[in-house]
């Protein structure tokens, strides 16, 4: 019966036994992601609890959102989850960028530097920093950049982090995912590990991290291994694919309401902020949050495993500990992205018969193809992939609200490769 609706959906019976074959040899790595999932969901229930969140929270606030129960709730609960002082955590925060951008400008003023110890950010930020030209940059503020590129095996060039440190460096950005970078992603302890020697050169720098697509992926956060700041977006992992927009910043008290008076207006900062039926969605989709991310995480391991026995190259590889949802694959040209993304977009739940193709989308430097047929959109937490039409022709997966429709995004990607004669035989 299983066999026949796949094969309803488009996969044929050589693709089906290749790729269940390989799920199979996947379980007792599965068992291992359930367990982390396990942890962090009783975490995020004690969170829950400590706080006496009630139904009461869920009730919509408009205007200028005074006193608005739900929305400090849940921004206590944040601060429990991540184990931090304060959080800032909002609808009106629209996107991962967003959240970056208000964290960066409310901690740094004219004069200061920030700095990069990890190579150049993902794109979308070169144009809020001032890498690329962009109006309204921090550059055209008078606030420098400087960063440390990574060795050639993906590991911090701590000479060259001493080095560049100097007394205008205010706030550290560490960016923990790859991005458009196929590099290894940090994990808390690398993460922890630079901060510490970061912190005894220089104790007063601020240290933020980009936790974005990272969270939940290990049993601790950045912000328990000495990150001030941790940022990220609610249409990725901490949204459970329920959070229809929204980011949040965790961190010090101190750097948290800088950011509110950023986001709001200087003395207003976190009173203000009208949630408009939203908190509900928050909440819950906070609470899905661990089980979600251990799906996306369930399908990018299986896609390396299927992909890596047709000898294509994967960072990470099948066999590597995960630090967030992203899965590299090394495709090798045009064509195989294009069918690639044609195979997720066909397994997608909405949009399900679109054809991707590449275009010049706002934020990038070179056109992207972008496979996406979510109930929200541009939520990466749901099963996507994309990469920028360039040598080496790299495409990135993630998402997955549930291991199973992670698995059948793969397996159309496949027949879709095979399809196109990018894949001969398996």
């Amino acid at each position: 019966m299983i066999e026949n609706i796949y094969k309803d959906l488009g996969i044929s019976k050589e693709v089906y036994d290749f790729t269940e074959r390989i799920a199979e040899s996947l379980s007792e790595r599965f068992k291992k992601i359930d367990r982390t999932a396990e942890y962090n969901q009783m975490k995020v229930i004690r969170a829950m609890q400590k706080n006496r969140l009630a139904e009461a929270h869920f009730q919509p606030s408009t205007g200028y959102g005074y006193n608005d129960q739900g929305r400090d709730t849940l921004e206590a609960v944040y601060s429990d989850v991540f184990h931090t002082e304060s959080s800032l955590v909002r609808p009106a925060l629209t996107c991962g960028t967003h959240a970056l951008t208000i964290a960066l400008s409310a901690n740094v003023r004219p004069g200061d530097e920030i700095f990069s110890p990890v190579g150049k950010p993902y794109d979308t930020l070169e144009g809020v920093i001032g890498i690329k030209e962009q109006k309204g940059s921090l550059k055209e503020y008078g606030v420098s950049y400087a960063q440390a590129d990574l060795l050639p095996d993906g590991s911090f060039d701590y000479d060259a982090i001493r080095s560049k440190i100097n007394s205008r460096t205010k706030l550290v950005t560490i960016q923990r995912s790859k991005g458009y970078d196929p590099r290894p992603t940090f994990s808390v302890e690398k993460i922890g590990e630079l901060i510490s020697f970061i912190k005894q050169i220089k104790p007063d720098v601020i240290c933020m991290v980009d936790n974005c697509y990272g969270e939940f992926t290990e049993e601790r956060e950045p912000s328990d291994v000495g990150a001030d700041l941790c940022v990220g977006s609610l249409i990725k992992n901490p949204g459970g694919g329920l959070a229809p927009i929204g980011g949040y910043i965790t961190g010090r008290e101190d750097l948290v309401e800088q950011c509110a008076f950023r986001l709001t207006a200087p003395g207003l900062g976190k009173e203000v902020g009208a949630t408009l039926g939203l908190t509900q969605s928050f909440f819950q989709g906070l609470f899905l949050a661990p089980t979600v991310t251990a799906g996306a995480i369930k399908g990018a391991v299986f896609a390396a495993a299927v992909y890596e026995a047709l000898g294509f190259e994967c960072v990470p590889k099948a066999s590597e500990e995960r630090y967030d949802i992203i899965q590299a694959l090394k495709l090798g040209s045009p064509a195989g992205m294009i069918a690639f993304c044609k195979g997720i977009q066909g397994a997608a739940p909405v949009d399900s018969y679109v054809v991707p193709e590449p275009w010049a989308m706002p934020g990038y430097h070179s056109d992207v193809i972008m496979a996406a047929g979510a109930f929200v959109q541009g939520s990466s937490i749901e099963l996507s992939a994309d990469g920028p039409i360039e040598p080496p022709y790299e495409i990135y997966l993630q998402g997955g609200l549930t291991w199973y429709h992670a698995k059948l995004g793969v397996m159309k990607s496949l027949q879709e490769m095979m399809n196109a004669g990018e894949i001969k035989h398996l």
